[in-house]
C-alpha cells in the first residue's frame, strides 16, 4: 500500500481527505477532513524533520549528514517551523532578501543558479540606486 499524497501534484497545495474505505467490510465514509500537522509538510520537509529529531536537534550533526552549510540547515529548519505554524507569521516589516538568502536557496536546491544570479544582480542594482 502507498502513502497517501499530502500535496497536489499540479499546484502543490495541501490536499483534503474526502473518502475513507475499510478493506475488511467494504464500508466507505465520505466527508471532508484535514491532514495532520506533520502531513502538511512536504516530503523534503518530513525527511529533514526526521533527520533533525534523530540528531536530537544538533544542527551541526544535521549539517554533516546533509553535506550542506550551517546557514542552509538553519534555513531548512525555519522553513519547517513556518510550515508547522497554524497561521503563517506575518512579518512586522517586509524583509529585503539578502545575498546570503539567495545563495542558501541555491544551495538548498530551491532556486536555480540562473535565477539566483538574476536576483543578486537586481539586489546590487537596487543598492547602486540608493547610493
Amino acid at each position: 500500500m502507498y502513502k497517501a499524497p499530502s500535496h497536489c501534484p499540479t499546484c502543490g497545495h495541501v490536499l483534503d481527505i474526502r473518502e475513507l474505505h475499510c478493506q475488511e467490510c467494504d464500508t466507505t465514509i465520505r466527508g471532508r477532513w484535514s491532514l495532520g500537522v506533520f502531513d502538511r509538510l512536504t516530503p523534503d520537509q518530513q525527511t529533514f524533520l526526521r533527520l533533525f529529531v534523530r540528531s536530537r536537534g544538533n544542527l551541526s550533526e544535521v549539517e554533516r549528514s546533509l553535506g550542506v552549510s550551517y546557514p542552509t540547515v538553519r534555513a531548512k529548519l525555519e522553513e519547517v517551523i513556518e510550515a508547522l505554524q497554524d497561521e503563517p507569521a506575518a512579518p512586522d516589516e517586509p524583509r529585503q532578501e539578502s545575498r546570503d538568502d539567495i545563495l542558501n536557496a541555491i544551495a538548498a536546491g530551491r532556486l536555480s543558479v540562473e535565477d539566483g544570479l538574476q536576483r543578486i544582480r537586481a539586489l546590487e542594482a537596487g543598492k547602486e540606486r540608493t547610493r
